[in-house]
């Protein structure tokens, strides 16, 4: 009886955690399938957990510069993708293509990024990473 006991709670706590889990990774905020692909000037590159974050200017057509943030997954997962903590470095041209939020703001979930020396870095749509 008491094993029993144990089990049960040791579920019903399992699944008390695995909510707040489950919903704080929700992409409900982002596009499913769009993307856009976008010029910039990276700004900065925090490699650390939970999630890898990259920042870039991108210069629009009325001259007017927007500062994006693009969210990457964990270090652990962006590696396996072929990003590394010294990949960026500030004032590298480069294309990045993002999931972009649904609000209409500068923030995207990372999808693909092509280095100043064209190398591709990223998962988009499944194809592999550069290594």
């Amino acid at each position: 009886m008491r094993n029993r006991l144990i089990v049960v709670f040791a579920v019903v706590a399992g699944l008390w955690l695995a909510v707040p889990a489950s919903a704080h990774h929700t992409a409900s905020t982002l596009y499913a399938e769009k993307t856009v692909t976008l010029k910039g000037t990276v700004k900065m590159w925090l490699w650390s957990n939970p999630h890898c974050l990259l920042t870039f200017d991108v210069k629009g057509d009325d001259g007017q510069v927007v500062q994006w943030l693009a969210e990457a997954q964990a270090p652990n997962t962006a590696y396996t993708e072929g990003y590394r903590a010294n990949i960026f470095k500030p004032g590298d041209e480069v294309t990045v293509t993002v999931r972009p939020a649904a609000t209409g703001r500068p923030f995207g979930l990372l999808a693909q990024v092509v280095l100043p020396d064209g190398r591709k870095v990223g998962n988009l749509r499944g194809e592999a990473a550069a290594q």
